[in-house]
């Protein structure tokens, strides 16, 4: 299977309830694809946008309701053994901005350097905030005084940091979102060949599991036509068909 890394989908061309097409850009350069089908894991904001022609008005209008809140790590290299030996703790100390911290070396003790710890401190913001636009280095110099403050970290012992931004990292569940959720649904189901999965492609506040668990249904929906309900994956309702689903996944080559 190719992969092409770097693309940015512009464009999904469609016709009669069928993808037919996908554009695509890299360093300027347009190029357009025929497609059998499309996986999207795009925003839904973003997948309606994408489709050409777009989706009737009152479609997109609902893609305008959703929101989303965006997300940015610190990340912080000290020469200290681990603070403490959970993945995360969540921090409620008011004097912090900070809402929660990592420690990526009680994931894998594979994911930071030998007699290091790498911590990452988790800010909540909406892209264009304050705490977005902060420079790199003022935001990891918080994130110091700010772990210090509690008692996680010796400034003197920081020697290195980075700040990462993740933009729409969390779907919004606001009034609105449930009733143009379903519009979108509606609109995306007259599709044959487009499936949708993921945290943003379902705006749902699915953890990794759920979202790789919802990425293998929408694959065997595209090249085996099994009609699993991707939607129902982490609901509140119990997903009655996953047994099945599991055993159909470990029976089929998915890799050629």
């Amino acid at each position: 299977i190719r992969t092409e890394l770097e693309h940015r989908c512009t464009k999904i061309k469609h016709d009669n309830g069928r993808v037919t097409s996908i554009t695509v850009r890299r360093n300027g350069d347009v190029t357009e694809h025929t497609v059998d089908g499309v996986l999207s894991t795009l925003p839904l904001k973003d997948l309606m946008y994408s489709l050409d022609p777009l989706p009737p008005q009152e479609v997109l209008d609902a893609a305008d309701r959703l929101r989303y809140r965006d997300f940015c790590l610190v990340a912080l290299m000290t020469k200290q053994e681990e603070p403490f030996p959970d993945n995360w703790i969540y921090i409620h100390d008011p004097g912090t901005r900070a809402g929660r911290v990592q420690n990526f070396g009680a994931w894998s003790p594979d994911m930071v350097v030998p007699g290091t710890t790498c911590l990452g401190v988790e800010y909540f913001c909406f892209e264009g905030d304050d705490i977005w636009e902060m420079p790199d280095h003022e935001a990891v110099a918080m994130a110091t005084q700010e772990m210090a403050r509690i008692g996680l970290v010796d400034p003197d012992q920081v020697f290195d940091g980075v700040k990462v931004r993740v933009p729409k990292a969390y779907p919004i569940y606001d009034r609105a979102y449930e009733p143009a959720l379903e519009v979108i649904k509606d609109y995306l189901a007259g599709f044959e060949n487009l499936q949708t999965c993921g945290r943003n492609g379902l705006h749902r506040y699915n953890n990794q599991d759920h979202s790789m668990w919802t990425a293998i249904l929408a694959t065997l929906n595209l090249i085996d036509d099994a009609g699993y309900d991707v939607w129902s994956v982490n609901a509140e309702e119990v997903y009655l068909e996953e047994g099945d689903a599991i055993d159909e996944v470990l029976d089929l080559e998915l890799v050629a």
